[in-house]
């Protein structure tokens, strides 16, 4: 039974004008070291090119880079943006700061009205500072611009008055027409007010589940009417075939699937400290309820929050080749909301436990797990773009002329100036990583290149370190694209190069290899036996 406004507490009204700008303030100055960074991984890749193509040439569909059928609602916004601020980064990630604060905001909004506002405060300032959010808060990927109108819809949702169905069902929309995947969210609450109808037997109640479910359903529309354009314009619905097949299809593997389920449920619930607050609050539980503890969060909304994670673990377990955390961008303010509801109504004291938890997120800002993991999950990114700018000002400065073995990203990062990190492009010849297997391809064609631009694909603990991803490591080099990047001294040893520059910071590293050919000087060309 979805509970009236009536039924609950009404939360004192909040100045949501005046909660913008402080939260855009607060992200800004703690992220204004962050502003001036080229553009890192998939915002280099996909994100930045397609809204390049959009803000020069106005065409949805990307021209400089393979388009994969993302919805186009992020390469509106950045191009619009871009009038305004020019095409600089610092305004690029001004715009995602101002997209991170309005997330924001939601969160504090869902918060209060659900509990009060100390749960809100404590809620926003985890989420904030939670390292795979605080990371995403100024790189242009979609996920943060469809985590801000998911978040505004839940808030909506599970807030409701009786013009909120439309507002909702367009903000669920916008999140879809930012990232496809969003569509998880509203489809999963249509099923669980499908349920809800079923077992009504109250017809003002029926009514309003029937309108819910219309709302959550309907943001189907624009995304299938984007399918359709993107069909009729490419010949694709969702891509080309290999980021279809990557992405979706070749992922339908049970024991993938029981593999992805349980590395998300760690993504979930235990990934960079989050373990911190999940094992309070499971503590919490065993303690009795405080005479004095605020009422629970009604049973049906506490249900709804349920049916939104499970759907998202799930639908993300399959979809997806690479097991990226900032899919799951909307779900930890869910989960932190969780927490810190549940240690104030067991503990006198629990703003402890939040002291607690923003203290060990702190720390995963900077101090990496013992594992493998993606750089953009915390400030490894940065260590990560500030060695890959070191070594193309190597090759920019000294071998302008070169030919450049790399991998992606920095073949991008030295093909594309508007990426940030080089004034003119340099002759790129590329592999997929820097494996065994893909440098014996490259030691097979020498004369392809004469320089070389190695990287850390990944951030793993070395060897003297401890490394409790090892027991994995065979299944997700099979599922997940795992390989062991060979060291500058290994790939030197085997190409017959010479390091020339190398650098590291906190596990990233990065080196620049020269490789010294003879050239054939013959008038004629040379003749090959038959």
């Amino acid at each position: 039974m979805r509970p009236s406004p009536k039924d609950r507490r009404v939360p004192a009204e909040v100045p949501t004008w005046l909660l913008f700008p402080l939260f855009f303030a607060a992200v800004y100055l703690s992220h204004i070291t962050l502003l001036r960074l080229p553009y890192f991984w998939d915002e280099a890749g996909y994100y930045i090119p397609a809204a390049w193509d959009f803000f020069r040439t106005g065409s949805l569909i990307p021209q400089t880079t393979l388009t994969n059928a993302h919805p186009p609602l992020p390469s509106i916004l950045l191009a619009a943006w871009w009038h305004i601020s020019g095409f600089v980064i610092s305004g690029t990630r001004t715009l995602v700061v101002m997209v991170a604060a309005t997330a924001l905001v939601a969160v504090f909004y869902l918060a209060k009205s659900l509990r009060n506002t100390q749960v809100a405060i404590t809620t926003v300032v985890l989420t904030a500072i939670y390292p795979i959010w605080f990371a995403q808060s100024t790189l242009a990927h979609a996920d943060i611009f469809a985590a801000a109108f998911t978040l505004w819809a839940l808030a909506l949702y599970f807030v409701p008055s009786n013009e909120n169905q439309i507002l909702a069902s367009g903000l669920f929309s916008f999140a879809a027409l930012s990232k496809e995947t969003a569509i998880i969210t509203p489809l999963a609450l249509g099923l669980f007010e499908a349920f809800l109808l079923i077992r009504s037997r109250i017809a003002a109640e029926r009514r309003s589940h029937a309108l819910w479910i219309v709302s959550l359903f309907s943001p189907l529309i624009p995304l299938i009417a984007w399918y359709a354009y993107h069909k009729h314009q490419t010949g694709f619905i969702f891509g080309n075939p290999e980021f279809l097949r990557y992405n979706a299809t070749a992922n339908f593997d049970l024991a993938r699937v029981v593999l992805s389920l349980w590395h998300r449920l760690l993504h979930l619930t235990t990934h960079m400290n989050m373990y911190v607050p999940v094992v309070c609050t499971i503590a919490a539980f065993f303690i009795p309820l405080r005479a004095s503890a605020p009422s629970q969060i009604p049973r049906r909304i506490l249900a709804g929050i349920g049916v939104v994670l499970l759907a998202n673990w799930i639908a993300f377990s399959v979809l997806g080749g690479a097991l990226l955390t900032r899919y799951l961008l909307p779900m930890y303010p869910l989960i932190l909301l969780l927490c810190v509801t549940t240690w104030q109504r067991h503990l006198q004291r629990w703003w402890a436990l939040g002291l607690l938890s923003a203290a060990a997120f702190l720390a995963g800002l900077w101090i990496n797990p013992p594992y493998a993991f993606a750089p953009e999950d915390n400030l490894t990114y940065r260590d990560m773009i500030v060695l890959h700018q070191q070594a193309i000002s190597i090759i920019a400065h000294q071998y302008p002329q070169a030919t450049v073995l790399t991998a992606w990203p920095a073949s991008a990062e030295l093909t594309r100036p508007e990426l940030g990190y080089i004034r003119r492009p340099v002759k790129v010849v590329s592999l997929q990583n820097f494996s065994m297997a893909q440098m014996e391809k490259a030691a097979q064609d020498p004369g392809a290149y004469d320089t070389a631009l190695l990287f850390s694909t990944k951030w793993e603990p070395s060897v003297n370190q401890l490394n409790i991803g090892k027991i994995n490591r065979g299944a997700d080099a099979k599922y997940f694209d795992f390989h062991h990047d060979l060291s500058p001294v290994e790939a030197a040893a085997l190409l017959h190069g010479e390091i020339v520059w190398q650098g590291r910071r906190k596990g990233e590293w990065a080196a620049v290899l020269r490789f010294p050919r003879a050239v054939n000087a013959l008038l004629t060309p040379p003749t090959f036996a038959q």
